[in-house]
């Protein structure tokens, strides 16, 4: 597989060939089930910068948020 980010068009193209729809590698499964929902409110810019930011790394909003949490408690043991 490529290792390069590809365009939206050549992720279609990719997936289209049937070649391309096998698993790879061993089932990789989240350490622990999410548990809980914590409501969070950003001020309108920026909650654009962080949907923006979302997109740019092809996640959703909230695992671009739980990504950059985890990035900050981990700074913090440091």
């Amino acid at each position: 597989m490529n290792e390069s980010k590809m365009t939206p068009e050549e992720e279609h193209a990719f997936y289209s060939n049937p070649e391309n729809l096998t698993p790879q590698g061993p089932v990789r499964r989240r350490k622990q089930r999410l548990t809980e929902l914590v409501p969070v409110r950003f001020p309108p810019d920026v909650l654009e910068q962080v949907r923006a930011a979302a997109e740019a790394d092809d996640r959703s909003v909230s695992s671009w948020i739980r990504q950059a949490v985890n990035r900050e408690l981990l700074a913090q043991e440091s």
